[in-house]
This record gives C-alpha cells, structure tokens and sequence, in this order.
C-alpha cells in the first residue's frame, strides 16, 4: 500500500515550475525515499530512468566521457538500449548516489541542458554531503525527508485533509476538543509514538490492526543503522559513535536529559568523543538539542555546541530500545511507565524538526530554570514546555513576566489536557504538536502586537 506523504505535493510543485533544478532528497534510511519518488514518477513521466548505484554498481561507469547530459544519456543507453529518453517527458533517478557521489558534478550540466527532469536521492547523504554539494552548488534544489509526521499518520489511518484541517483550527480558534476527540485522538497519537513514522511500521500496522510485528520490524531498523555506522564511519569512530547510539535511550530515561559522555563508557573523555553526536545527527538517526546560553535573540551562535541533549529522530524507534519489561507493558497496557517524560520531549522534539525548526533548550547552571524547547518567531522568543504530569510551568512564568527576558512574550505548554489560553500560557494537547508552526503564524502576531515596555 502507498501512504500518502507531504513530499508528493512539494514534487508536484517542483515539476510543475517552469524554472526547476535537479532535486536532490535526503534523509534517513527507510523514511520512504524512493517509494515516494517512483509513485510521483509513474503518474507524471511516460518515461522513468531508475539508476540505483547499489544494486547495479556497472552505472558507475556512465560518466567515463565526461559529465555532460549527452554523453551520460548516450552511456545509459549503452549499458541498457531499452529505456528510453524523451525529451520534457522522462524523469532521471540517480538513486543511492552515497554509493556514487560524483554523480552530483553532472547535475550542473542537465540543469543547463533542461531536456530531462533529475531526482537523486539517497540515506546518509548528511555525513557525505560535503563532496555533493562542492560538485553541484548552484544547479539544484534540496529537500529534506523524514519519517512519517501524526499528520501523515493520521492520513494513513484514513482521516482527510478536511479533519486534519479541524484539528488545526480548534488550535487556532482556541477552541476546546469535545471528550470525544480527546479521546480518539489521544489513542491515535499514542499508536503513533509507539510505533513512530517509518513507512514499513505503519503501513504493517495498517494492514493487520495490530502491533503485531512492528517491534521486529523497529528493531531490523535499529541493526540496519548500526551497519550504516560501521559502514560508512571511519577507524575508532566506529565504536564510539556507536557507543554514542546505544546510549540516547538510557540517558533519556534520566532526570536530567543532558547527554553525558561521561556515562557512554568506562573512561570516555569528551575530546575523545567529540563530533560523534553530529555525526549521527547528519546521519539523520537522532536531533540534536543545544542549551542556550541565554533566553533571548539571535539564537545563531547563541548556544554552547558542547551541551546538548539527543533524541532519536523517529520515537517508535526510541520505543523499540527500551527494556523488555516496559516493551510489554507498553504494548499490551499502553503504559508509558517510567519512559513517560522521555517518550513525550522525544515524540515533541520529533515533530518540531519536522516542520523545519532547529532544537533548544535552556538551563541556568544554578538549576532553578529550565524550558524543554524554544522556538522564534519574527520578533519573539517562545518557550515550550512538554509536562508530562500536570503542574506548575513556574519557569515558563518567570520568563514571560521577567524584565530580563524582553523576547519571551508568550509560551506553548504541551501536556495532556485540552486547548487553553491563560495568561500569555496556550495549552494545547501533545497530538497538537505537529502544527505549531501553521498555528504561529496566526497567534503571534496578537501577542506580537502588544509589546512589552520594560
């Protein structure tokens, strides 16, 4: 079965620009890459070049006359006289080009030549981006794809765009959910952490009606990114980077979310270890959240880049490393157990990569504030806190009423109660998540046009 992806409608976009580049899509393995792009490819080419330089290592060869579009159209059908080229109507797709990154020098020329339309793709483009880019600054487009969203999610359980676009509004109107639509939509969402966003999990899910599956298909994931970093990182970094990897779900489980390198191993030493956790991060397994050094704008630069946190990019993933016990329990009882703060900051870092934003968090050295994530507007600084219980947001408050903190005008608590406004404080459910930045666009500037004279 397909599922339904935000990409389809961007490659739709894409094409129908007179002015389009070569579009290269990154992202991690198994976000549903290729899937998406062959669905796009049958219902809008009449002919579809596939190269995967994986399977078929002998296309490595097509550049051997140069990295002009003739003389690699004329070495395609060399190797294989049967696809056809016809000019305005055929779709070149250089897939796995990780495997084969000089492909990207001719990108320039089939932009220049404008005869065929280019699509590359490939997993673990991050951490090999740097040659990529150099061979094709200028002459094509990136875009960047990830594991399934709860908006995706929700379509692949059958919800329109028309019920997706309610749910919006509730946020925007600050108009409370009936029990009902608590209900319903608390159980979808939390399907949905369980099982995260890649495409193979929900789609199994979707089938059978049941996790039934889903925890060997995570973990085959988990084995297949764990050989990518045997793969693909060098020397002594194999083990430490891995070491890194093993280690995200139980330090997230902790108090205290900063990631420790200290707790890694026996030993470990941060000069040792450093560039590990940005190595995974361009790998795109897990987000990294910096701390800032203070609550205010620019957040450029306003960071330490050796203080962070980490969370795997897709939850249901996170899900799949956690113990035996809380495995079961979680499964068969939908008790999050003692993982319950953890899986929530992960499933909310999650869907605000998603949509675009970078990760931050605050802490003061002397421990008495601290906010899960921030995000910016034009003018505003927006702290968010995740609570897992009900509660105070006592930094939340600080920051919003203090006059050390101009740019924090309002805050965005997510928990597991319904839509409230209340003292410059919005309170949506954590389902909501996926929609803050459509939803920002629209509250913030009210609260942006009542600035604060401190």
């Amino acid at each position: 079965m397909y599922l339904k992806r935000k990409i389809d409608a961007y490659l739709s976009n894409w094409k129908a620009d007179p002015s389009h580049k070569p579009l290269i899509v990154k992202g991690s393995r198994q976000v549903g890459k290729t899937e998406s792009i062959l669905h796009f490819a049958a219902e809008n080419y009449k002919s579809v070049i596939e190269i995967n330089f994986v399977r078929d290592e002998k296309y490595k060869r097509i550049i051997a006359d140069g990295y002009d579009a003739a003389s690699i159209v004329k070495n395609i059908s060399l190797i294989d006289p049967n696809k056809r080229f016809i000019p305005g109507e055929t779709l070149i797709f250089f897939d796995e080009i990780t495997e084969f990154p000089e492909i990207a020098t001719s990108l320039k020329f089939f932009c220049s030549d404008g005869a065929y339309d280019v699509i590359c793709s490939g997993s673990m483009l991050g951490v090999n981006y740097r040659k990529i880019e150099s061979n094709s600054v200028g002459y094509k487009t990136d875009y960047e794809m990830f594991s399934l969203d709860f908006e995706e999610f929700l379509w692949a359980k059958g919800y329109s765009d028309a019920q997706v676009a309610s749910l919006v509004e509730h946020m925007t109107q600050l108009r409370p959910f009936s029990a009902l639509e608590m209900d319903v939509y608390h159980a979808l969402f939390l399907e949905f952490t369980i099982l995260g966003g890649m495409p193979a999990v929900v789609a199994s899910f979707i089938e059978r009606g049941t996790f039934e599956g889903s925890l060997d298909t995570q973990r085959q994931l988990i084995a297949d990114y764990k050989e990518d970093i045997r793969k693909y990182a060098a020397g002594l970094d194999q083990t430490r980077i891995l070491n890194v990897f093993n280690r995200v779900a139980p330090q997230l489980a902790q108090e205290n979310k900063k990631f420790q390198i200290s707790k890694v191993a026996s030993g470990a030493r941060f000069r040792d270890y450093r560039g590990c956790a940005e190595w995974l991060a361009d790998a795109g397994m897990v987000n990294m959240c910096f701390c800032m050094e203070f609550p205010e704008l620019p957040l450029g630069g306003n960071y330490d880049p050796d203080s962070f946190k980490l969370y795997f990019a897709d939850t249901g993933l996170l899900v799949s490393m956690l113990d035996e016990e809380s495995q079961d329990d979680l499964r068969a009882n939908r008790n999050m157990g003692v993982y319950k703060g953890a899986l929530y900051e992960n499933v909310v870092a999650e869907a605000l990569r998603k949509q675009g934003y970078p990760l931050y968090y605050y802490k003061r050295q002397n421990g008495t504030l601290e906010e899960d994530f921030f995000l910016r507007t034009a003018r505003s600084l927006i702290p968010v806190e995740v609570k897992a219980a009900d509660g105070r947001s006592k930094s939340m408050r600080t920051l919003i009423d203090s006059a050390h903190y101009p740019d924090v005008r309002f805050g965005i608590k997510l928990s597991h109660g319904n839509i409230g406004h209340e003292n410059a404080v919005y309170t949506f459910p954590y389902f909501c998540a996926f929609a803050l930045k459509r939803v920002l666009k629209i509250l913030s500037p009210e609260e942006e046009a009542n600035v604060r004279q401190d």
